[in-house]
């Protein structure tokens, strides 16, 4: 069985950096692409960051140039690094098997920004 699980959020002040980590097993983890997707309150449920098989790396705009995504194939992880952390920043970030159609999510984290 998959599982994804999150890991590094917390309360941090604008400008803060802060990094996800997502735990994964159950499965061959290199042979998969993996997401962030993050969802505020009353808002919809976003992708941010996506890293594939071969380490190509795409971002929402709203992120573009502040987080980062990588992935240790050695150790079963995915990173997200956030910079100049923003207050609508803030959100509950998920872990995706996949990227523009995920298949197993992670359970979330909870990132607050304040200002």
């Amino acid at each position: 069985q998959v599982q994804l699980v999150e890991s590094g959020g917390g309360l941090v002040q604008a400008g803060d950096s802060l990094t996800l980590s997502c735990a994964a097993s159950g499965s061959v983890f290199s042979m998969n692409a993996m997401g962030w997707y993050r969802q505020a309150p009353g808002k919809r449920r976003e992708l941010v960051a996506g890293i594939t098989t071969s380490g190509t790396t795409n971002y929402a705009d709203s992120v573009l140039g502040r987080f980062t995504i990588s992935r240790d194939n050695a150790k079963n992880t995915v990173h997200l690094q956030m910079n100049s952390l923003k207050p609508e920043d803030t959100a509950i970030y998920y872990c995706t098997r996949g990227i523009l159609r995920p298949d197993y999510w992670g359970q979330g984290t909870q990132v607050t920004v304040s200002s």
